[in-house]
């Protein structure tokens, strides 16, 4: 059973074996939401995220005859990397499961690490059933990614570093997928500082957690694509679900537009990458999911491991929802010169052309026009609002794009 003293062992297990990672205040968030904001970046941590802490600790703990025959998972990317990791520095062979749709960099990654994988289901709870099965046909050891105490107690070292550097913090948001990181925060934080505010944030795409604990009791959900794919689960564990009911004081949702917009602030403004499901605590900041937020509050960043395809889409989608991209269907008279024309009044207005394609042979236009595709960078919605407004005021026939 997860409790304090597990945590207190676990740091002292992990102590020089894994990242005490940077917790930074955010001046530009500070200042938007008024209220002094930090980041814990296990962005930045050994294997890209939070999730080595918990393997390694597992790992050290056993004894060296029940590895023999090595160590199985299932994992959407970031457990998988952190115990294949983890097994090689003991030089004990390991095999994750991992769903067909894993980005790229998750599947190298674990690899790179040294573990076998195998791809299979369609997501996480799919893989896990795969796990086990074939855990039972080796008596390999089975390291479950957060029911385990000493799953739970190696990601709750998290908030231990936390209460260390912010000994009077007011409030932590913490992701959830199946539980075991928001559990070991918060028991180490309310251990020592019962009045924090613990909050959990999923997003809307895998709601497992926020509508089990509306219900009270432990529910499955179905899963929707979601950017962050890390905690994408349908349902979250048992042992999570009695931690979270006891300690935790709010479960709050985010939508992918949300994520994606958060994802791409942190690059510009802080200079920090990271998945979906590291921001999905930001995010619920920035967008008042949560009434709690007073004081010092510190947003953790789970991980950093996305994939360039992935962040490209994000990059796009982020701006799209931050009123910076705009992309329309303008219909022009063929004639010489009227591409130049309409491009005028695009700088009249001040937008930026990103990307331009004009189409005079499209049967699907009457004779004596053409069509142009424009993509522009604008700088926000009102800006957007002007841009349609005066195009239109030029007899323009304009069809906004999605």
């Amino acid at each position: 059973m997860l409790d304090y003293q597990l945590i207190r062992e676990a740091a002292a297990r992990l102590e020089n074996k894994v990242r005490r990672t940077e917790l930074i205040p955010s001046h530009s968030f500070s200042e938007r939401l008024g209220l002094p904001v930090f980041f814990k970046c296990e962005n930045l941590q050994r294997t890209g995220s939070f999730k080595i802490r918990g393997a390694l600790n597992f790992i050290l703990s056993q004894p060296r005859e029940s590895l023999i025959n090595g160590v199985i998972t299932a994992s959407a990317g970031n457990h998988g990397q952190g115990v294949a990791f983890a097994a090689s520095l003991l030089k004990v062979p390991s095999l994750v499961f991992m769903p067909e749709n894993t980005p790229l960099q998750k599947l190298h990654a674990v690899r790179d690490y040294g573990a076998q994988v195998v791809l299979t289901g369609r997501n996480f709870d799919e893989a896990y059933a795969a796990a086990l099965v074939r855990q039972e046909e080796t008596d390999s050891l089975f390291i479950h990614p957060f029911e385990d105490p000493l799953i739970m107690a190696g990601q709750g070292t998290i908030g231990l570093e936390i209460l260390a550097e912010i000994p009077d913090l007011s409030t932590i948001i913490v992701p959830i997928g199946g539980g075991g990181l928001i559990s070991g925060i918060a028991t180490a934080t309310k251990e020592t500082l019962p009045k924090v505010k613990v909050i959990g944030v999923e997003t809307a795409a895998a709601p497992a957690m926020h509508f089990s604990l509306k219900k009270g009791v432990l529910l499955e959900t179905p899963l929707e694509f979601t950017l962050a794919d890390g905690i994408a689960v349908k349902r979250p564990g048992e042992n999570t679900f009695r931690i979270i009911r006891t300690l935790v004081d709010e479960v709050v949702l985010v939508e992918e537009e949300e994520i994606a917009q958060t994802i791409v602030l942190l690059l510009e403004r802080s200079k920090l990458l990271v998945e979906g499901a590291g921001a999905v605590t930001l995010a619920a900041l920035l967008h008042g999911k949560t009434t709690f937020p007073q004081g010092k509050t510190v947003c953790l960043l789970s991980g950093g491991n996305i994939d360039v395809r992935t962040l490209s889409m994000v990059v796009e989608r982020g701006l799209v929802a931050g009123g910076r991209y705009l992309k329309l269907k303008v219909a022009l008279e063929d004639i010489p010169g009227s591409l130049a024309k309409l491009s005028a009044e695009i700088a009249v207005v001040n937008a930026n052309i990103f990307y331009i394609a004009h189409d005079r042979r499209c049967i699907s236009l009457p004779l004596g026009e053409s069509e142009v595709i424009l993509e522009l960078e604008t700088r926000g919605f009102e800006h957007i609002r002007t841009i349609l407004k005066h195009l239109e005021t030029k007899g323009y026939e304009v069809t906004v794009m999605k």
